[in-house]
């Protein structure tokens, strides 16, 4: 009787630990107060590890972590983790050296308190960014002093399961990694894996923050990873996969301000089991083997071409053509790529020697009087290390004759290998012919290079792109010119839209001699606040196509100030637009517009920006090309951060919202007093901003708020109202459907047992 009642107690228990611990976050280490010892900083982290599986929307995530003491003394410490705000989680435990470590969650009002008296303590605003959040908390005891030199370590492990929303067949995995910034030195490694399975196909895998390799097993699984090394993460890491029983898939995520156009962004991928056939592809590798590239640029290429002629399919046609001052084909027409043909092809690579000069004109009208018409996707891979010296030399004369001779859809796909290259002519070649252009600088690898480059479009599934949306208005689409789609690839566009409701949005293409139609159904809603990295990765690759412009075809006055304006308003830093931050701005445009023009006029001059050949021609080339093709957003700099939709500047030791303007409203509040705390109790939606610094100006409606050493200090303030309602037909948090569903499942569960045991009794 007595251990039926135990048995109860402890289920009991047991159900009352699952439902409470709904949490999770990643943690810093806040050290107590040492008497003679002023300020002691946030721990400092040596490394952080983190494994996730997400199997069929149900992940865990599991975290190493080893925190530092670089104090002669034991330390005690609190562990805090700011809690996501969407989140439904459940089995969160912690491991400090193998013993599980007692904590409690607080609620928000309370973590509050919490982050308001560290905030005192510190005088550091920094941890009013997650005020509104709950919290778990935890001490941490004895953390091992510094001994002989070497920092004391404390070990924690931890470990918590989730949910995983999805949307419309879009799924967002979010791990916090952001707080360790706090930590008093660069993480040595920052590594997080994640083993992705589901029982529905996995088309894009994406990430708007980190740069991530993927691994794709087959339809069902993938591994996505990140390494960082000696780094202050500034982000969380979140991850959007999406799922999808056709053959093409198509997701679409929004952003909509109120009053103000969308911003969207649509991701297209194949199936990697793709029920129809690969498509045979035509290609002409076109090499450059005049004298300047002897030695191991010959070397490298002809190891490439090797590569690429080994991995041909077994339908696919191709040629090889060297060029010099004369031209040498390896066969008169294409010739499939059977097992003697390439036997025969490999001999012909064997026996490439550089001398001469470098007929660029002829060689790739050659290559283009090869391709047939009968629908196969036809590719030119097109490699040199110089200017024309030989047969026509004027660049647009080339551009000319190779617009007029590509009469059969050719893709032309550009390698420049050293400084010496003229960019412009290299790029526009494959801009006009939907190729894209890269660059191999002195010290890379021409066979790394090419070889990787193959890879990706050897198995080509769906050519000759086109995108509709039916009853929405769409602009500035980028990227302008759509890729061809190959196994294992993706596509990220970004766009604007007007309008709102319900789309059918159609994808266009072909596959071999037929032409594919895949329709997909969509809402474009009249407001959404999600999603507030979208507006700035559209900004990003919108200046990228701006700069390439100018850069090609000459400066206009218009163009130039719509990169500035953009720059200014996302916070987007490049290198011919840092400057922006000592500029004097009035609703977020340049006071003096004439003199900023001029400035960014010099700094192109001065970078060389306009130069078609030599290596600041290669590094605009570089530059404009990876703002084109952005994926991954930035949070700014140390003068300049993005918070939101928000851009702040460090002007004048105060960080000033970008919308400010000295004509606006504008409330003074002094930092740490009764009405900023008040302020922040009242309206903890502003804590990110407060978090910026101890001067800060930001605005919400038409009013601003300045922070700093004079101003209300008991007064109560009013802020506008900056919440947002999200409208019928638009991305919808499920949060508190799936905690209730888990809190449910558990109490059933528990109910379940408890009658079992009162049966048996």
């Amino acid at each position: 009787m007595k251990s039926f009642r135990l048995f109860e107690i402890f289920v009991l228990l047991l159900c009352i630990s699952f439902t409470i611990g709904l949490v999770s976050a990643d943690g810093i280490i806040i050290p107590e107060p040492i008497p003679d010892i002023e300020h002691i900083p946030p721990l400092a982290i040596k490394y952080h590890h983190v494994n996730v599986t997400i199997d069929n929307q149900y992940a865990r995530t599991e975290i190493d972590q080893v925190f530092l003491n670089d104090f002669y003394r034991d330390l005690e410490g609190t562990y805090i983790f700011p809690l996501p705000e969407e989140a439904s989680i459940s089995k969160f435990s912690m491991y400090v050296d193998n013993e599980e470590l007692v904590g409690e969650i607080l609620e928000k009002d309370r973590a509050r308190e919490i982050y308001e008296s560290i905030v005192r303590r510190l005088k550091d605003p920094a941890l009013l960014e997650y005020v509104g959040r709950n919290m778990f908390k935890a001490r941490v005891y004895p953390i091992p002093a510094k001994k002989n030199n070497i920092p004391g370590e404390k070990r924690i492990k931890l470990s918590y399961e989730e949910i995983v929303k999805c949307d419309s067949g879009v799924c967002r995995y979010v791990y916090p990694l952001e707080p360790e910034r706090f930590s008093s030195k660069p993480l040595e490694s920052v590594v997080i894996t994640v083993k992705l399975k589901s029982n529905q196909p996995i088309k894009t895998i994406y990430s708007p923050t980190h740069e991530i390799s993927i691994k794709r097993k087959d339809d069902y699984s993938a591994e996505i990873s990140y390494e960082g090394e000696n780094l202050l993460p500034e982000k969380d890491f979140e991850l959007y996969y999406t799922l999808s029983e056709e053959d093409f898939g198509v997701n679409l995520l929004t952003h909509r301000g109120s009053g103000e156009d969308g911003f969207f962004m649509l991701m297209v991928a194949p199936k990697q089991d793709i029920k129809e056939k690969i498509i045979a592809k035509d290609m002409v590798f076109v090499i450059d083997t005049s004298g300047s590239m002897s030695g191991k640029k010959i070397e490298q290429a002809k190891n490439a071409l090797d590569f690429c002629i080994k991995n041909l399919n077994e339908d696919d046609r191709f040629n090889i053509i060297t060029f010099e001052s004369n031209i040498e084909k390896f066969s008169d027409k294409l010739v499939s790529a059977d097992s003697e043909e390439v036997s025969n092809a490999l001999d012909f690579v064997n026996k490439i020697e550089s001398r001469g000069g470098t007929n660029i004109n002829e060689a790739l009208l050659e290559a283009l009087k090869m391709m047939n018409g009968d629908e196969r996707p036809n590719i030119i891979v097109f490699l040199t290390d110089g200017k024309p010296t030989v047969g026509v030399r004027d660049i647009e004369k080339i551009l000319e004759n190779v617009e007029n001779a590509n009469t059969k859809n050719t893709r032309i796909f550009v390698f420049g290998v050293g400084y010496e290259v003229n960019t412009h002519l290299l790029d526009k070649i494959s801009q006009q012919n939907k190729g894209v252009s890269e660059y191999v600088k002195p010290e890379g690898d021409i066979e790394v290079t090419i070889s990787n480059f193959y890879t990706k479009i050897r198995n080509p599934v769906l050519s000759d792109l086109e995108l509709e949306f039916e009853n929405i208005p769409v602009k500035d689409v980028y990227p302008k010119e759509l890729p061809d789609l190959f196994k294992g690839s993706q596509l990220i566009t970004f766009g604007r839209y007007s309008g709102s409701g319900d789309s059918l949005i159609t994808l266009r293409g072909r596959i071999g001699d037929k032409e594919k139609t895949f329709t997909y159904e969509a809402t474009f809603p009249r407001q959404n606040p999600r999603n507030e990295f979208i507006p700035r990765l559209w900004a990003t690759r919108k200046i990228g196509y701006l700069l390439d412009e100018i850069r090609l075809h000459g400066e206009e006055k218009e163009l130039i100030d719509e990169i500035i304006e953009l720059s200014l308003k996302y916070g987007i830093m490049t290198p011919y637009t840092s400057f922006l931050v000592e500029v004097d701005t009035e609703y977020g445009r340049p006071v003096r517009k004439e003199e900023t023009r001029n400035l960014f006029d010099s700094i192109l001059h001065k970078g060389e920006f306009w130069a078609p050949t030599g290596t600041g021609a290669v590094r605009s080339a570089e530059k404009t090309k990876e703002l084109k093709s952005s994926d991954v957003y930035e949070t700014g700099s140390e003068r300049v951060k993005s918070i939101g939709t928000k851009t702040f500047y460090y002007k004048d030791d105060v960080w000033t919202d970008n919308s400010y303007s000295s004509e606006m409203k504008t409330t003074d509040i002094v930092y740490g007093s009764e009405t900023y705390f008040q302020m922040l109790k009242d309206y903890p939606e502003i804590g990110k901003y407060l978090s910026l610094g101890k001067k800060v100006k930001f605005c919400l409606g038409n009013e601003c708020f300045n922070i700093g050493e004079h101003g209300a200090t008991t007064s109560t303030v009013t802020i506008p109202s900056t919440t947002t309602t999200i409208q019928e037909g638009e991305e919808k948090p499920d949060v508190l459907s799936q905690t209730l569903l888990i809190v449910g499942s558990i109490v059933i569960i528990c109910a379940g047992i408890l009658i079992w045991s009162r049966i048996r009794e």
